[in-house]
């Protein structure tokens, strides 16, 4: 059985013993405990599961009325998502057995009595909340749907906030899983409860709402829309909110700013976040955790590879704490830090950090999550592109044909799951098709490797605009084919000087990913005899490796976050440099739904 590692917790030494001598007779005494306070319950189960009795507690807990309980215990709410998560290890579905059991309660005759069907929705809320926040996404979903359809046609005032507060839970919930559809009805749902109340001269904020939409948006790959709601929830956001409501208002703004390369913002809201988390939740609290992954998120994006996989690493090491097992939670930290150490070892060809944390996180999305899920394929997609890296650098032709093989199917699989989540028109099918065109130039299927850039190419441009930086990545591994395989120079010299151009502007001149198309450069002036042009960069690499290594030994730890303002101050900081484009800056079309090796030169996969 997978256990989480210890925290610590430890009643007086003589409460200790007492609840020791109960657990130790469990069964003559579990009939008896009814009558004990909610923290005494909570200790003696959790004693129960320090005891490995994980049959017994999970039979407890399958009593909804029982389960309530524990969960009134706040303080202690780590130590139930360590228990839960261990029995849900032994294959007991609980969270399942609590949804169903809390959905046959909705029964008519309970729901035709207010003061019942008031309980029964704050008790909705409360399970649904435990399970989301412990990865159980489906079942946190099913409950948040039910008390939604409790009350969202009642039209009261105070029962119009409750649908209010389910219909916001439930499009979270459904984000997290990655329901977007639904989320796109939840989402309507609520802005129409929310004009209800404001057609009756009541103030809602929309600040949860707004990012919650703008978490969803970010998922679609609608980045302008995204950014532009981004700001619709800074404006409402303040400190009289619900301190897990600020975090993940700024958590989740901070990463629509970080795909609009607006680092700045992005920057001033996730270090908020982080240490706004750490101060009201503690070091050791999965919203921290979340706050640390979004963290990573930009620092990667920012060019700080070394600092995100330090972030990563210590987000993982707080979920493998707090939950262990079989955790969704665990498996999507797992994910991340593979994809940053992915990064980070790219130049030096050193992958099995990076596939030990792809596969890990694998295994346990396989045990908990159907095959088409949108999480396993993001999975997949990062041992694919790992796979492809350790067959370059592998000697055995029979083995790297297998690593290939192998890495060929997960980006075919990947492909066609997010063509059928978001079509082809969208940013996340071009990014597979710019993998894809990576893996044929490995597997010396060049024709391939260039319709797949040439197709990720056109639809990017088409949603982000000529001059993003995801455009000049795919042109970048275009002119890669080209200069290295097709003896294109021509053509390979216009692309390697506008993606330099494109991520010059974007990053400025110590951007690591432009060593690949320098080098790429001196290669093509080498080869079509241009000495000249060939020296020329290879005195900007050299200037280019001065700024990075100054830009590197600049980099402090990245944990040293402070709460140095208040939140409205922060507010108006940010509004300050937060200026969503116009209509016409936009994009058109933009959100709309046997021989040695030569070193090819390009970037990292997408």
């Amino acid at each position: 059985m997978a256990r989480a590692t210890e925290l610590e917790w430890a009643p007086e030494s003589l409460y200790n013993t007492a609840i020791s001598a109960v657990v130790l007779r469990f069964s003559e005494y579990k009939s008896e405990l009814r009558s004990l306070t909610d923290d005494v319950i909570f200790d003696v189960y959790y004693k129960l599961y320090d005891k490995n009795g994980l049959e017994e507690l999970g039979n407890e807990f399958k009593d909804l009325s029982v389960f309530m309980r524990v969960l009134r215990v706040k303080n202690k709410r780590v130590y139930l998502h360590r228990s839960f998560q261990a029995i849900m290890d032994t294959e007991v579905n609980l969270a399942q057995v609590l949804a169903k059991e809390f959905c046959n309660r909705l029964t008519p005759e309970a729901l035709s009595d207010e003061i019942v069907k008031n309980k029964l929705i704050q008790l909705g809320l409360s399970l649904g909340s435990f399970l989301c926040e412990a990865g159980w996404f489906a079942d946190s979903t099913s409950i948040y749907a039910a008390c939604l359809d409790a009350c969202i046609n009642d039209e009261s005032t105070p029962n119009k906030y409750r649908a209010m507060e389910c219909a916001v839970r439930l499009l979270h919930s459904q984000n997290v899983n990655c329901q977007y559809k639904d989320s796109e009805e939840t989402y309507n749902k609520a802005m129409k409860i929310c004009m209800e109340l404001e057609g009756r001269a009541h103030k809602v904020n929309k600040a949860v709402l707004h990012a919650q939409h703008c978490g969803l948006l970010f998922a679609q790959s609608r980045y302008t829309q995204a950014f532009n709601t981004c700001h619709l929830a800074i404006l409402e956001l303040n400190s009289s909110m619900p301190p897990i409501a600020i975090v993940d208002v700024m958590r989740l703004c901070s990463k629509a700013c970080v795909v609009k390369r607006e680092f700045k913002v992005a920057e001033l809201l996730i270090k908020y976040a982080v240490a706004f988390a750490r101060e009201k939740f503690g070091e050791q609290h999965p919203k921290y955790a979340d706050t640390l992954l979004d963290y990573g998120f930009f620092l990667l994006n920012y060019d700080c590879v070394k600092p995100a996989v330090d972030v990563y690493q210590h987000a993982l090491s707080i979920r493998q704490s707090v939950f262990g097992g079989n955790n969704l939670y665990v498996a999507i930290a797992c994910e991340d830090l593979a994809y940053a150490s992915y990064v980070n070892e790219y130049s030096v060809g050193k992958f099995q950090h990076a596939k030990d944390h792809a596969e890990k996180s694998m295994s346990i999305l396989s045990k908990i999550l159907p095959e088409d899920h949108l999480l396993l394929s993001s999975s997949k997609r990062v041992k694919a592109l790992i796979l492809e890296e350790i067959g370059i650098d592998c000697n055995d032709r029979d083995e790297e044909r297998k690593m290939f093989e192998e890495a060929l199917s997960l980006h075919l699989s990947t492909l066609e799951q997010a063509r059928q989540a978001f079509g082809e028109e969208n940013v996340q099918t071009a990014k597979h098709y710019g993998n894809l065109g990576r893996l044929f130039q490995s597997m010396k299927r060049y024709e391939d490797a260039e319709r797949m850039h040439k197709q990720a190419i056109e639809i990017k441009e088409r949603l982000l605009g000529p001059e993003d930086y995801e455009v000049a990545l795919s042109v970048g591994h275009l002119a890669s084919i080209f200069n290295y395989d097709l003896a294109k120079y021509d053509e390979a010299e216009k692309l390697y000087l506008r993606s330099v151009k494109i991520v010059r502007e974007l990053f400025g001149e110590g951007y690591s990913g432009l060593e690949y198309d320098y080098r790429g450069l001196v290669r093509l002036y080498t080869q079509r005899g241009d000495f000249l042009s060939a020296n020329h960069y290879n005195d900007i690499i050299n200037q280019w490796s001065v700024i990075r290594d100054a830009h590197l030994a600049k980099e402090v730890n990245p944990l040293e976050c402070e709460v140095n303002m208040s939140i409205p101050e922060l507010v108006e900081l940010v509004l300050k440099n937060h200026t969503p484009p116009s209509a016409s800056q936009q994009p058109k079309g933009a959100d709309q739904k046997g021989d040695a090796k030569e070193t090819v030169e390009r970037s990292s996969g997408e």
